[in-house]
């Protein structure tokens, strides 16, 4: 296999699992996260399979970030609320993290084995969404296992006591 089918199958496996996680996570934001990663993962097989098929792609300007963004602002009034996550929806987003470590650190061997300046430049847009992703799931994670605390340093509430000179 080359690092474009490993690449291709690493992609089907978090599609699928993200699709999985979906299923059963019990708070409608952790639903549409995980919802919105996956529509992510299968742009990323779009690409790879055409790349695979040796056709000419165009990499699509997307934002994770604002993406995520977005599932949270149209969710807001939910997320006001303290959220009780359950073990396995934990267990999810520690998997999911781990999913994306590997995945940045694959792109980064790919991209620097890279037989053409195409495929280099797909894997280095992998790596930059692929962190994204990680930092998406590591801040939910923090956020649902310990939301006072997350409220405390993602609003610095306490920290600078809301001056804006903190």
């Amino acid at each position: 296999m080359n690092a474009i089918e490993i690449a291709i199958k690493m992609e089907t496996d978090a599609i699928n699992f993200y699709n999985e996680a979906s299923e059963k996570a019990n708070h409608s934001v952790g639903k549409k996260m995980f919802l919105t990663i996956a529509e992510d993962e299968k742009r990323h097989l779009d690409m790879l399979n055409q790349i695979l098929k040796g056709l000419d792609i165009k990499i699509k300007d997307v934002s994770p970030m604002k993406n995520i963004k977005t599932v949270f602002e149209e969710m807001k009034d939910e997320m006001m609320h303290k959220v009780e996550a359950t073990t396995d929806e934990l267990e999810a987003f520690k998997i999911a993290m781990k999913m994306e470590k590997e995945g940045i650190e694959f792109y980064k061997k790919a991209a620097s084995g890279a037989k053409t300046d195409k495929e280099k430049s797909l894997f280095e847009r992998l790596i930059k969404e692929e962190q994204q992703h990680y930092d998406i799931f590591a801040n939910t994670y923090f956020f649902l296992s310990d939301t006072g605390n997350w409220f405390m340093w993602e609003e610095h509430s306490i920290v600078d006591g809301g001056t804006s000179w903190a």
